[in-house]
């Protein structure tokens, strides 16, 4: 029996399925081939996306997704859970009384129990050896290495849903690039210009700013633009870079939309980027060229796939993947990549630049 045959409601009524991710903007970006999948393979199906509520902006723009629906958190899933509105978040997933919910969230270590709670019909996702899942049939083993969008991917080949491609998708739309013109008219000069984005959710993953700064300025010696980008959590670290830096720089932190950012990256010439920041996946959904220093991630999981446009530098240690906020030895992973060697590999990418020096 085929997974749409083992899910269709009673009555011909229309097929309701639930997706659990509940992470955090890159990781969702990189969920995205998956939904398109599901999308593809159910296109009259009411899909909703439970997830954090820093996705939903993401959410509300994928036609894979027709609605969402905030998870509070849970202990063991990362980010800090509002155990009071569990109950309630349980009793209103409860009654949706979903037809399939796919838990794409973990290995199913913590979320298969999670999500058996979640009263859906069925429940298709990953499973550990030995590991808990209300349905092995619908289970895929949980893979011990590979990247995350062929995981993905490897369990819609499991449930019988045919590939729709492994790009991912951020959906940018007209008023997006108008609201960027108005933010920084210059975006649409022709002029070439570099995103320089150093911060990081954690900051054990971020590369020094010192660093950054040394690799940005000698872009802007060379005709690149610079602009700083970054939240308003971050505009204390952009301020530290633009006071690094010997050579002027827009400074856009906490000024962007999460749309806006995405039209900036879209029309630059290349990212600077840290890896535990969701800029990194942006670009990769819009083609941008990147170049990302990658601090303790597990970067055969998260690097993007096309490595022609996307350059990732890592530093091989005993340590990774991190788990650490703070570096608690001596930050080796990041200290190891000199400014000098992330300079070499801009200019591999042959950035187009406007001095009448260099055009000469």
């Amino acid at each position: 029996m085929s997974l749409a045959e083992l899910i269709a409601p009673e009555h011909g009524e229309r097929t309701h399925i639930a997706v659990f991710r509940a992470l955090r903007l890159g990781n969702m970006l990189c969920a995205t081939p998956a939904l398109r999948a599901l999308r593809t393979a159910f296109p009259h199906a009411d899909i909703a996306l439970v997830g954090l509520p820093s996705t939903r902006d993401l959410a509300w723009r994928l036609t894979s997704i027709d609605r969402f629906i905030e998870f509070p958190g849970y202990p063991g899933l990362g980010d800090a859970a509002d155990l009071s509105a569990l109950p309630d978040f349980l009793r209103s997933m409860q009654r949706e009384q979903f037809d399939l919910l796919l838990q794409l969230h973990d290995s199913g270590r913590i979320g298969n129990p999670l999500v058996a709670s979640f009263g859906a019909r069925h429940v298709a996702g990953f499973v550990e050896p030995d590991g808990y899942c209300a349905e092995p049939a619908l289970h895929a083993p949980w893979p011990a290495s590979g990247h995350e969008i062929e995981r993905l991917l490897g369990l819609m080949d499991h449930l019988g849903i045919a590939r729709s491609g492994s790009t991912l998708e951020f959906p940018l739309q007209e008023d997006d690039r108008i609201e960027l013109a108005a933010l920084w008219p210059e975006a649409y000069s022709g002029r070439p210009y570099v995103v320089v984005h150093a911060g990081a959710r954690l900051a054990s993953r971020r590369w020094p700013v010192e660093r950054f700064a040394r690799v940005a300025e000698r872009l802007a010696w060379q005709g690149c633009d610079l602009v700083l980008s970054g939240s308003a959590a971050e505009a204390g670290l952009v301020a530290q870079l633009q006071a690094a830096m010997r050579a002027p720089a827009v400074n856009l932190a906490g000024r962007t939309t999460l749309w806006t950012l995405g039209a900036l990256i879209e029309r630059a010439h290349l990212l600077l980027c840290n890896d535990d920041a969701g800029v990194s996946h942006i670009a990769a959904a819009l083609g941008t060229r990147s170049i990302i220093v990658s601090c303790g991630a597990e970067v055969a999981r998260w690097a993007p796939l096309d490595a022609q446009r996307h350059t990732v530098l890592w530093q091989p240690m005993p340590c990774r993947p991190c788990s650490f906020a703070q570096c608690p030895y001596d930050h080796g992973c990041a200290t190891a990549i000199s400014a000098d060697r992330v300079f070499v590999m801009t200019q591999d990418l042959k950035l187009p630049v406007f001095t009448a020096e260099l055009a000469s």
